[in-house]
């Protein structure tokens, strides 16, 4: 077994929450075993401020952006709230909006996840659609909100992935079935960004910025789901805790 010091840090961003009386910072469980499964140390991390960003981005081997129940608010694109009963988290906007772009630069390899994703595309300049079902010509992306976890994150339709694209590489295959679990999805897509899938509407499930340093991808599945047991995902994240590894060990040395 590796010592717990020679393992990369992915510093995962908390969620804010109120339970009952009191407010607390939380990430679910899955996100933090999907970072165990790329064989790294998932490091919870509540809001930050810009003051704290350098030290972050010192203990970070890479990022994970998780999933939410809720959305980026919508006036980081420039938009009025579509539904107002829907959640937002503008504690977590304040933080990581600015930081993603930092992470990116500094060539931290950084994976996301739905929420996550989305957030990237709108820290870089992009907008979203706040809800995909209600365009013409688009599926309904949404879970059955009484169903189970089990039916809600079970496979709902193919990716297309781009021949050649660094998802495609990482997979072994250029189609393949996902889950489907939002409501907003990419609209515009930040400039510099690539697409690497699209769903068979046309929506863009995963993008990554290629002319970043390190190793990033976007997607908007839930890949962290019962990731252990979906071939897809073990790939995806054997590639991400690989790629946190080469990083670990091209800025410092294992810790004895």
């Amino acid at each position: 077994m590796k010592p717990y010091g020679a393992l990369p840090v992915v510093l995962v961003p908390a969620c804010n929450r109120q339970l009952g009386h009191h407010p607390f910072h939380i990430a679910g469980k899955k996100y933090v075993d999907f970072v165990r499964l790329a064989g790294c140390v998932p490091l919870v991390v509540p809001n930050a401020t810009p003051a704290e960003f350098d030290a972050l981005l010192a203990l970070a081997d890479g990022v994970l952006l998780t999933g939410s129940p809720s959305n980026v608010h919508p006036r980081h694109f420039d938009e009025g709230v579509h539904n107002p009963e829907l959640p937002l988290d503008d504690e977590r906007d304040a933080w990581t909006l600015p930081f993603i772009p930092q992470v990116l630069a500094r060539g931290i390899p950084m994976f996301a996840i739905c929420r996550g994703a989305q957030e990237t595309n709108v820290a870089l300049g992009g907008s979203l659609h706040q809800a995909v079902q209600e365009l013409p010509g688009m599926a309904d992306h949404r879970a059955d909100a009484e169903a189970s976890a089990a039916l809600q994150y079970a496979p709902a339709h193919a990716v297309q992935a781009v021949t050649g694209g660094l998802l495609a590489t990482i997979v072994g295959d250029t189609r393949f079935e996902v889950n489907s679990v939002h409501a907003q999805a990419v609209n515009r897509l930040a400039q510099g960004l690539h697409v690497e899938a699209n769903a068979p509407d046309g929506l863009i499930e995963a993008f990554r910025k290629p002319d970043a340093p390190g190793f990033n991808l976007c997607v908007q599945w839930h890949p962290e789901w019962q990731a252990a047991d979906n071939p897809v995902s073990v790939r995806l994240a054997h590639a991400f805790g690989e790629a946190c590894r080469k990083h670990r060990h091209s800025r410092r040395e294992p810790l004895p």
